[in-house]
C-alpha cells in the first residue's frame, strides 16, 4: 500500500489514474455508438435497396465472376471490322449534311423545328461513334481510331482526348462514390455545402441536361481540373502532349464556326450548328445520368474493399429508346459496354442476350419504349426529385433524399 505513495508513484498517478481509465471508457462507448449508428444506416439503406418482392439485394457480391460472363458471349462478338464501323461514319455525317442542306432549302419555322430535334439527334449519334473510338472498339488501329475520333468530336466540340481520358476514368471505377467520374453521387458534406441555388439547379430539370460543357471545363463538384487543361490532375504527364492536340483541335472548331459566322450570319450559324449542338448536349446528359440513376429500385454506390469492377459495373442501367436505338448505335445497351467497353456497338445487342443468364437479377430488364422513349423523361424527373446524396460514411450506399430542397425554393420564389 505504501508504494502508492512513493515518488514514483505519487498522489498525482493515482489521481490521474482513473481519468484514464474513465476517458478510455468513454472512447469505446463513444465509438461503440458510431458503430451502432453506421450499422443503423447501413441497415436502412440496405432495405432501400432490397427488392420486397423476392429480398434481392443489389448491394450483395454477385454469386458469379466476370470471367462467367466473359465466357458467355460468343467470340464473333469481340471482332472489330474496321470498314463497318467507318460505314456507320458516313452514314451519319451524310444524314448530317442531309439535314443541314434539306434546312436551308425548305427554310421554313415548321421544318426548322424538325431539323434542330433531328440534327441535334444525329450529332449525339456521332459523338457515340467518337465515344466508341475512345474505347478502342472501333478498330485495333489505335492511329485510325484517333484521327476518326478527332474529326468527330471535334465537330460537336469535344475534346476527344480530354475527354477519352477522364472517360477512361470512368469505366475503371464506376460505382465507386469518390473515384468515379461522371455523374457520380454527391457525398453530405458536399451537398450541404452547395449553396441552395446551385443545389436547385443541379436537381431541378431541364438545367442539369446543359451540364456537360461545364463539367468540360471545370469538372463535376468536389473535383477539381479541366478537360482543355494539360495540367490537370486528370492527366498522366505522358499524356499532356496528347490533350494539348486535342485541345488545338478544339480551337480549331470553335474558330471556324466564328468565321462562318462572319461570312453568313451568326443567326444562320445558331440555326444550322447552335442550337442542334444543345440538342444534342441534352441527349448526351439525358442517356448519360439514366445508364446510373432512375431505375425504379434503388442501386448502391461502393467504397472501399466493398467496390470491385464487377459489382460496380453491374450497377449500370440499360434502356430501351425504341426506333432511336439504331440511331444513336445502341448506346442504351449499357451494361456489357460497361464491364467490357471493347466490344464493337454493334455486338452489343447479341453480347448482352448471351450474358443474361449469368447475370440474372443483377440484370435489369429495360422497359419497353414506344416510338418515342417519353417513359425515360419521368425516370429522370423521379430521380432528381429523389437522389440527391449519399453518407459520408459506409462502403455500401444508397441516394438520399433532402426533403426540404425543394421547399426551400419555392418559399425563395414566394
Amino acid at each position: 500500500m505504501a508504494s502508492w505513495f512513493s515518488p514514483k508513484y505519487g498522489l498525482r498517478s493515482i489521481l490521474r489514474l482513473p481519468r484514464t481509465l474513465f476517458s478510455a471508457s468513454a472512447n469505446r462507448v463513444h465509438k461503440n455508438n458510431e458503430y451502432q449508428q453506421q450499422t443503423k444506416i447501413n441497415e436502412v439503406q440496405n432495405e432501400e435497396g432490397e427488392d420486397k418482392n423476392d429480398g434481392f439485394n443489389p448491394g450483395a457480391p454477385p454469386p458469379f465472376k466476370i470471367a462467367e460472363i466473359r465466357n458467355a458471349i460468343p467470340k464473333h462478338c469481340w471482332i472489330k471490322n474496321p470498314w463497318r464501323s467507318m460505314s456507320y461514319v458516313f452514314r451519319d455525317i451524310l444524314v448530317v449534311a442531309a439535314l443541314a442542306a434539306s434546312a436551308e432549302y425548305f427554310n421554313n419555322w415548321v421544318f426548322w423545328i424538325f431539323y434542330w430535334a433531328a440534327q441535334g439527334t444525329m450529332f449525339w449519334a456521332i459523338f457515340v461513334l467518337g465515344h466508341d473510338c475512345g474505347h478502342g472498339s472501333f478498330s485495333n488501329s489505335q492511329k485510325l481510331n484517333s484521327i476518326v475520333g478527332h474529326l468527330l468530336h471535334s465537330f460537336i466540340l469535344v475534346p476527344y482526348n480530354g475527354w477519352r481520358i477522364s472517360h477512361r476514368t470512368h469505366h475503371q471505377n464506376h460505382g465507386h462514390v469518390e473515384n468515379d467520374e461522371s455523374w457520380h453521387p454527391l457525398t453530405e458534406k458536399v451537398y450541404r455545402n452547395m449553396d441552395d441555388t446551385s443545389r436547385s439547379l443541379r436537381f431541378t430539370v431541364p438545367f442539369p441536361m446543359f451540364a456537360y460543357p461545364i463539367y468540360l471545363w471545370r469538372r463535376s463538384p468536389g473535383k477539381k481540373g479541366s478537360h482543355f487543361d494539360p495540367n490537370s490532375d486528370l492527366f498522366a504527364p505522358n499524356e499532356r502532349s496528347c490533350v494539348v492536340i486535342s485541345t488545338l483541335c478544339w480551337m480549331t472548331m470553335a474558330a471556324s464556326l466564328v468565321v462562318c459566322s462572319c461570312i453568313v450570319g451568326p443567326i444562320r450559324v445558331i440555326k444550322l450548328y447552335g442550337i442542334p449542338y444543345w440538342i444534342f448536349v441534352m441527349w448526351l446528359d439525358m442517356v448519360t445520368y439514366l445508364h446510373h440513376h432512375g431505375h425504379e429500385q434503388k442501386l448502391p454506390w461502393y467504397r472501399g474493399e466493398e467496390w470491385s469492377y464487377l459489382r460496380g459495373g453491374l450497377t449500370t442501367v440499360d434502356r430501351d429508346y425504341g426506333w432511336i436505338n439504331n440511331i444513336h448505335h445502341d448506346i442504351g445497351t449499357h451494361v456489357i459496354h460497361h464491364l467490357f467497353p471493347q466490344i464493337p456497338h454493334y455486338h452489343l445487342v447479341e453480347a448482352t442476350k448471351a450474358a443474361k443468364h449469368v447475370l440474372g437479377k443483377y440484370y435489369r430488364e429495360p422497359k419497353k419504349s414506344g416510338p418515342f422513349p417519353i417513359h425515360l423523361v419521368g425516370n429522370l424527373i423521379n430521380s432528381m426529385k429523389q437522389d440527391h446524396y449519399v453518407s459520408d460514411s459506409g462502403e455500401v450506399v444508397y441516394y438520399q433524399t433532402d426533403d426540404q430542397l425543394f421547399e426551400k425554393s419555392k418559399n425563395k420564389s414566394e
